[in-house]
């Protein structure tokens, strides 16, 4: 089955309202659009472009997050209370079952790369089968060359926990 590589322009994406669950919105009337660009062959995973006018809501991940910020400026509470500002350019992990609050003070729009997680004997499963689909095909799969990445750095320069 043909898959089309996906390329687009996150600032330009035409967006559609994705309204903010009411019972989260603590101040203000942000007003949310988003797009989904494209999602895994097997589901688990999406990458989209959302937007959100100013206010104040909290937010509840269902899915892990990865996300960069396009333009706008936001500062998202963590779970223990701990600000952090997020500009144009900046990236943030959010695991799935975390609870953040926002508080958006210039619209912000971010690209959002999302993926359903897996129990970890799942995952060790597909991290098994994509080592033997490397060693029978000599084609890299999964995240072989994240993990030679890995081992020659420690972690990456600049990053915030």
């Amino acid at each position: 089955m043909f898959v089309p590589v996906v390329f687009a322009a996150p600032a330009d994406v035409e967006l559609a309202p994705s309204p903010i669950n009411p019972d989260w919105i603590i101040e203000g009337r942000p007003q949310a659009r988003a797009k989904r660009l494209t999602e895994s062959a097997d589901g688990t995973s999406s990458v989209t472009v959302w937007s959100c006018t100013p206010g104040r809501f909290a937010w509840h991940y269902a899915v892990d997050e990865i996300l960069q910020i396009i333009a706008g400026e936001v500062f998202v509470t963590d779970e223990i209370g701990r600000i952090h500002r997020l500009g144009p350019g900046d990236v943030a992990y959010f695991p799935a079952g975390s609870c953040t609050v926002w508080q958006v003070t210039k619209e912000v729009r971010k690209v959002a790369v999302c993926r359903h997680s897996m129990p970890r004997p799942f995952g060790f499963a597909v991290r098994a089968w994509n080592k033997v689909a490397r060693r029978l095909t000599g084609f890299p799969t999964g995240n072989a060359l994240g993990d030679r990445l890995s081992a020659d750095r420690p972690s990456a320069p600049g990053a915030r926990a």
